[in-house]
């Protein structure tokens, strides 16, 4: 929308403040923090000390609070971006002013897609581009005024942060999981070394697994030759290679993390298809946590609808495995959170991929539907077809079009162990291999799934669950009395379901036909990219293909320069294409001439890269210890910053980052892999604090109008105007426009640039605006217009200190009024009760009713106005320490004290309470509107009027409707 630009002051007010002093005032502060080092943190010990070479005060509490880095895009920021760090820059500022040492830095997330993507169309090095990019975000942010420590700024780019971040990558390779080994928080299961592995392998304390090629029953460690030894190892290992089916985009020429194909089946960046392709990549096993990080949820303090979502990923279910016989092939094991419901199981269905299809009969069993042969001759041409068909779909694909019931008849029969049925076996593509068994049994009288598929292919169903009579066809989801449900050995009718399950578990463990066990959704963390701009992997390989840890001494492992940045793309649908990453072709870098322990050897580098989540699973740790060469993090400073019960964090809690703040976007991708990080980290003992991240807060967005023109093209904000006469209300260049609101962005044509917010208002008046607009959880709608009110507050506060005509200070020294008094002791203890609860907006709403109160006084008085000026330095920080300076303070307002309240100015104004006898009025008292009924009844049974009234009698009851009434009712 277009809006009208305040106009300088004219020269009979030369200082009032408008945009210009503004601008003047900031750019001076900005300049004068830097000099001074203001935001200078101190670290307990080492080389980082406040500006003034001291480190921390032992008596502050520490207080990390911090963003989610950004990563740096070459448009800079658009007004929308500010919002989280205005926030954390308003929290910070508080605490630091209420005695805490306070840890604000912001860290650039640098590698990824986007600069790789502009190098590949300009030929210019990614490194170039997104170098230059933070220029443009550091020079935006600091004109934002935000109190962070510059000192510990620093890009995931940056070799010193690449050298941890493949080292730590290494820590992951070199660790397996213990599931029996004590935890130092007392639970059991955590990450070793592998060489503690390999010790108890040697000792022969630790069975060798049979399932490995080369190791046979009751073979012994020194039995093995190396390379059956290194199988053995890599086996456990919890990062590993392996060939499993992977998330294959052609059109981006890489592949994917789960996490990173939407439920269209398509990327999340670029919105190309994904296909599943099974190729040699490396693996995280994440899901060797699952159960601590979806437990450990309940011990942080994040949003549910958080928690909830990384619940759902990790998708924890109990039940039971079962294990059915199969008529001439191999059993088929599956999964069920309902086995109560086992008797009602009528056929099974496998994934495509299962193993039971590699061998199927070869004629159709005797009275096989003609509907479940999907039209083939026998069950080899019908598996062969439904394989192919399948191949060709995502996995996402294949869930969404679990609607239309495809499937084909195996020709296999399966015994349900229950009752000795024999089940027809299909296989169907919305079962997937990689979740649970790659098999279900059906039971379409409890599931709406399996009922759907009994009534395409004419299957029976049977109700394991009684139901009302005249309830109408169709499955039986709830919980309710079992029935159907009986064998010459077990009878489960009659019970309800949770007792059905545990007794159909124990007979099914007795008989040894299945046990009870609990599957997860989460697959491990496909780590591989097929990029240029990543880190590349610390990791080289031998003759024989094995990979092998680079030491400490050779990282950082650096990319080198190529002719060609892009990885080999394909056609989007070209499901049949391979993978080739632009490191594959620097045939100079990838084979290279080391010598690892046994002589100089040509080994090959992995011409793959990390995914750009790697730099963002640890980056709060170096906020902490940014110059360290010798450790990951000194433990002191990790156990200051970020131990357990530090600060104001209760005691025995998990420890972390004491604020993050941050979009509800990740809640599942940088979050969860962050999670696993940390707590691979914390089992290796190089961190205390069990999670990351203690308090999370997810801020709202700012959105915008936009506007189409008849043929639905964006045209330009800033250029439309209202219009009455205008059908839609609104014109751009004198034609109708259409308004819509919701995001703001280049290609919408509605951002607005923190660069225009400073020029016309100054950066104070936008920090307080976009401070005031609402809560900060919720989203709101930018109306450049309505900054107009922000500006008004703060040169409303300027006037009250200083003469726009002369420049002088103009406060009192008179004592204040006791009315002013009570405004400015109730506007302090609300003001700090908003603060601490991050309510910034009614916040700042409270200090405008305590600064428009002293507008009306001829002279505001100065220790109202020094307390006033405090409050508003958190949202206004260049104004207020302008106005600090001027009342004659030699020390930055940041490190003045936050003013606290006077319990005796906060006595509210009085009401009248009545006091009755029977009803009738016998006296009056003037009370706080706060009294207490205890209180009052004291008042009452004491006043003279209702003592005369009671003559003597007994008091049979007093009901009391404070502040306002008393009745006191006789015997």
């Amino acid at each position: 929308m277009s809006d009208q630009s305040p106009t300088p002051a004219p020269d009979d007010v030369p200082f009032r403040y408008t945009a210009a002093l503004a601008q003047e005032i900031e750019l001076r502060w900005q300049d004068e923090w830097e000099k001074r080092g203001t935001f200078f943190t101190p670290n307990p010990v080492g080389p980082l000390t406040d500006g003034r070479g001291r480190h921390a005060d032992p008596a502050a509490r520490p207080f990390f609070v911090m963003d989610m880095f950004p990563y740096p895009s070459g448009a800079g920021l658009h007004i929308g971006h500010p919002l989280g760090y205005i926030a954390t820059d308003v929290v910070g500022r508080f605490r630091r002013m209420c005695g805490d040492n306070v840890l604000h830095a912001l860290a650039f997330d640098a590698f990824g897609l986007p600069a790789e993507q502009f190098a590949v169309q300009t030929g210019q090095h990614p490194r170039v581009t997104t170098e230059a990019n933070i220029a443009i975000m550091q020079r935006q942010l600091r004109r934002l005024g935000l109190a962070h420590d510059p000192r510990r700024s620093f890009a995931t780019i940056d070799p010193d942060y690449v050298r941890w971040t493949q080292w730590i990558f290494l820590q992951i390779f070199e660790s397996w999981y213990d599931e029996d080994a004590v935890r130092p928080d007392g639970g059991t299961g955590r990450a070793r070394p592998v060489a503690e592995l390999v010790e108890e392998y040697a000792a022969g304390t630790r069975p060798l697994p049979t399932d490995v090629e080369g190791v046979t029953e009751g073979a012994t460690w020194a039995d093995l030759d190396e390379g059956t030894r290194r199988r053995v190892v890599d086996t456990r290992r919890l990062a590993y290679l392996s060939e499993t089916p992977v998330n294959w985009a052609p059109g981006l020429g890489t592949v994917l993390a789960n996490e990173e194909v939407t439920s269209d089946g398509r990327s999340e960046r670029g919105n190309m298809p994904v296909f599943q392709r099974s190729l040699r990549q490396w693996n995280m096993r994440i899901t060797a946590y699952a159960d601590r990080l979806t437990d450990d949820l309940e011990r942080i303090d994040w949003p549910e609808k958080v928690k909830s979502m990384q619940r759902h990923w990790i998708g924890r279910s109990t039940g039971a495995r079962v294990r059915f016989a199969v008529q001439g092939g191999e059993q088929v094991e599956v999964f069920t959170t309902r086995p109560d419901t086992l008797f009602g199981a009528t056929f099974l269905v496998v994934s495509p991929e299962h193993p039971l299809l590699d061998e199927v009969p070869a004629q159709w069993p005797d009275g096989t539907s003609s509907a479940w042969t999907g039209g083939h001759v026998s069950p080899t041409d019908a598996v062969a077809d439904y394989r192919r068909q399948a191949a060709a779909k995502t996995a996402v694909e294949r869930q969404q079009d679990a609607g239309r019931k495809t499937g084909v008849f195996t020709g296999h029969l399966a015994a349900n162990p229950v009752n000795g049925d024999l089940l027809p076996v299909f296989t169907a593509d919305y079962v997937l291999m990689g979740y649970g068994t790659g098999a279900i049994m059906a039971v379409p009288g409890g599931d709406e799934r399996d009922f759907q598929f009994a009534e395409a292919f004419g299957l029976p169903v049977v109700y394991t669950v009684d139901a009302p009579e005249g309830t109408p066809p169709g499955a039986r989801t709830g919980s309710g009395t079992v029935i159907n449900s009986a064998n010459a050995e077990i009878s489960l009718d009659g019970l309800e379901v949770d007792e059905a399950k545990d007794r159909i578990v124990a007979w099914l463990e007795g008989k040894g036909l299945g046990e009870r066990t609990v599957t997860y959704r989460l697959r491990d963390w496909l780590f591989s990219r097929q990029r240029y701009w990543g880190e590349p992997f610390p990791i080289v390989y031998d003759e024989h293909d094995t990979p092998i840890a680079l030491p400490l001494s050779a990282l950082p492992v650096e990319l080198p320069e190529v002719p060609d940045f892009s990885p080999r793309t394909y056609a989007p649908d070209d499901a049949e294409s391979e993978p080739e990453p632009p490191l594959g072709r620097n045939t100079d870098w990838l084979y290279v001439e080391l010598d690892l322990g046994d002589g100089p050897k040509r080994y090959r580098r992995d011409a793959n890269t990390m995914p750009n989540w790697a730099g963002s699973c640890w980056y709060y740790l170096r906020y902490l210890d940014p110059h360290s060469d010798d450790v990951l993090v000194d433990p002191a400073l990790e156990e200051y910053w970020m131990g357990p019960g530090h600060g104001a964090q209760p005691e025995g809690s998990t420890g972390g980052v004491d604020l993050y703040v941050g979009g509800v976007e990740h809640a599942v991708l940088h979050l969860l892999y962050a999670r696993f990080w940390h707590k691979v980290l914390y089992d290796l003992g190089h961190v205390r604090s069990a999670e990351p991240f203690h308090k999370l807060f997810n801020q709202g967005y700012i959105q915008a109008y936009a506007y189409t023109d008849e043929r639905g093209v964006y045209v330009p904000a800033s250029e439309v105007v209202e219009d009455e006469s205008s059908p839609t209300g609104f014109r751009w260049d004198g034609q109708p426009v259409n308004r819509e609101y919701g995001k703001i962005g280049k290609s919408l044509k509605n951002a607005v640039s923190p660069d225009e917010m400073y020029e016309a208002y100054g950066a104070d008046t936008l920090r307080v605006y976009e401070m005031s607009m609402g809560p900060l959880d919720l989203s709101r709608p930018w109306e450049t217009r309505a900054v107009v009110g922000a500006q008004r507050f703060l040169q409303r506060l300027w006037r009250n200190v200083v003469d726009e005509t002369t420049g002088e200070v103009v406060v009192s020294d008179d004592d204040p009024p006791v009315e002013t008094l009570r405004v400015l002791h109730r506007t302090i203890a609300d003001v700090r009760e908003d603060m601490a609860a991050m309510r910034i907006n009614t916040a700042i709403a409270k200090l405008i009713v305590l600064n428009n109160h002293l507008t009306t006084l001829e002279r505001a008085p100065r220790s109202v106005v020094e307390a006033l000026v405090v409050m508003t330095a958190p949202v206004a920080p260049h104004v207020t320490e302008e106005l600090w300076a001027r009342l004659g303070h030699d020390e930055s307002v940041v490190h003045a004290t936050y003013p606290q309240a006077d319990p005796q100015y906060l006595v509210e104004d009085t009401v009248t309470c009545v006091f009755q006898v029977q009803g009738k009025v016998r006296g009056r008292a003037e009370v706080a509107p706060s009294v207490g009924d205890d209180e009052l009844r004291e008042l009452a049974l004491a006043d003279e009027g209702v003592q005369r009234a009671l003559a003597g009698r007994d008091v049979r009851t007093v009901v009391v409707r404070a502040p306002k009434l008393v009745n006191v009712v006789p015997v």
